[in-house]
């Protein structure tokens, strides 16, 4: 596995991870609005997302499409591997 690959995957399974901690405190969030520990976890876990989906679409390119996220000069959609494919 090439040094570019291991990192997109790296950042990925980062970005997962935060996904997944971000929808479980939404869910808790729903049922718990005035815990403010969790809501200032939450919004922790959200910049730190951010933080990846930027880090990552400077290395590898847009994770998703329809405005959420930018592209570079020339366009970069059709620039492969998408996240899916690594």
């Amino acid at each position: 596995m090439n040094e570019m690959h291991e990192s997109s995957d790296h950042l990925l399974h980062d970005l997962m991870a935060v996904d997944f901690v971000l929808l479980e405190l939404n869910l808790y969030l729903d049922t718990h609005p005035n815990d403010a520990q969790a809501v200032r976890q939450f919004n922790e876990f959200a910049e730190r997302r951010k933080h990846l989906v930027a880090q990552y679409e400077k290395q590898f390119g847009p994770l998703m499409n329809f405005g959420h996220s930018l592209s570079p000069q020339p366009w970069a959609w059709n620039n492969g591997p998408w996240p899916w494919q690594m």
